[in-house]
Order: structure tokens, then sequence, then C-alpha cells
């Protein structure tokens, strides 16, 4: 059954499945629903239209779900949307989506939250990320599915990190990361491939091979992005990762950081 410190103050409105742990003088508003197996710790507020899935942990100190910081919310109807098994570690913060933007912001499942990280209005988080200490989403951002993003990074709104890719500690990310690519520095540019990654995932030695061949040709040639993209459509026409790569490049408004 649902276990609710008594020090914590839960809305009648708010929807807990049964099995729900809340900590004490934690703070759940009206409109938020929360599913099976999920533990809030001590302290924690989760406030405006927040979904929140089942399994997670939420620890101390959390703000999940309240307004956004963008100057121009008038208090709109937006939302949170949390999937499952994710880990939200002390002082994470979540906001809410906006009208101008998606009017949602949304996490997926069994993701890593590090201490400090912010997640700001309209990010679209995918799943099996890790976001390291302090790291610090703009808004609209996107991140793709495995990506880890290093303590103190801090990423301009409407970048898009792909698939996959890693970034280092302390960058300043103003453009985007395709999949599968290492990136640091301030600001911050590819360097390499996420080698290690790839290693963990066992990926077959020629989808290796056909990454490799895709850096080179966006950060070791005299190519323009257009002309790469071409040459790994005709170099790699059934190669899934390399077809990833130039789908993430064919739709990146604010260009890759090359």
């Amino acid at each position: 059954m649902t276990t609710i410190h008594p020090t914590a103050i839960v809305h009648p409105g708010a929807q807990l499945a049964d099995d729900v742990e809340v900590g004490a003088y934690s703070l759940i508003g009206e409109h938020v629903r929360i599913g099976r197996g999920t533990v809030v710790g001590p302290h924690v507020v989760i406030n405006g239209r927040t979904e929140i899935g089942e399994r997670n942990r939420i620890f101390q100190f959390a703000s999940i779900g309240e307004i956004n910081q963008d100057l121009k919310y008038r208090g709109e109807p937006t939302r949170l949307k949390v999937g499952d098994g994710n880990t939200i570690r002390e002082y994470v913060t979540m906001q809410i989506g906006t009208v101008t933007g998606r009017s949602e912001t949304t996490v997926g499942d069994n993701n890593l939250f590090m201490v400090y990280c912010h997640v700001a209005h309209d990010c679209e988080i995918g799943s099996g990320c890790v976001l390291a200490n302090n790291a610090t989403l703009a808004g609209h951002i996107r991140i793709d599915d495995e990506a880890i993003i290093g303590g103190l990074v801090g990423i301009h709104q409407f970048c898009r990190i792909g698939t996959m890719a890693i970034i280092g500690g302390c960058s300043k990310v103003v453009q985007d990361i395709p999949p599968y690519m290492l990136a640091d520095g301030h600001p911050a540019r590819v360097r390499g491939i996420n080698l290690e990654g790839i290693k963990r995932k066992k990926f077959p030695p020629e989808a290796v091979r056909e990454i490799k061949s895709a850096y080179r040709a966006l950060f070791h040639s005299s190519m323009k992005v257009a002309q790469a993209i071409a040459s790994l459509k005709e170099a790699h026409p059934a190669s899934a990762q390399v077809r990833h790569i130039v789908e993430f490049l064919e739709s990146s408004p604010r260009g890759i950081a090359r």
C-alpha cells in the first residue's frame, strides 16, 4: 500500500499508485500522477501537471514539475512527463514545457540524473542517458538514447545530442553533436568517436568501420556537410549506423559542431 510519511503533504487530487513511497516533508501537488514502485525521498517537491512513471527513485531536495523559467510563460497548463526506471538525484530540477515550444518536457526510461542537473522547458530526453553532476540543459534541447553528458556541461537551447554521443566535462555546447561522436571543449567540437560506448554495445566490426568512415568524411576531409552526406549515402547504402548519422545531419537546423 502507499506509504506517505506523516509530515509529507499530498494534495487530495494527486494520483499515486498503491505502492508509491513519499518521504518526510515532501510536497505532491494537485495534478501529479505517480506510477507503481516509485520512491519519492524526503524534502522533494513535485508540482504542476506532472506524470511520473513506474520504478523511479527521486532523491531529497529535487524539484520536479515546477513552472519553467521562460519569461514569456503566463501560467498556461503545460506538462512534464517522466518515464520508468529513472534515478533522479539530489537538487535535480525538471520543469514543465511552454506553449511556444512542445507544451511538454519529456524524459524517457532508465536515465541517471546526477546531483544538480537541470532539465529546462520543452526538453526531450530519450532513454538510457547519463547526465553527470551539474549538467545544465537550456530549453528545447533534444538528447537521444544512451547519450552521456559530462559534469558541468552547458548546452545551448535548441541543440540536439545524438544517440550514444558523449560530451566531455565542462564543455559548452552550441551546435548539434552527431550520433556516436565524442565532443569536448569551449565551445565543444567533435574530437573523435565514442569507441568505448560502441565496444560496450558490442557493435560488429563492420558497423565500427562504417562509423569511422562517417567520422572521417565529416571531420577529416575538405567536403562540405552536404557533400559528405552524398558521399556516405553512396558508400554505405545498407549501413543502419550511417543512415542514422545522415538522418541526424539532414534534420539539424543549428548545424553540427565540426
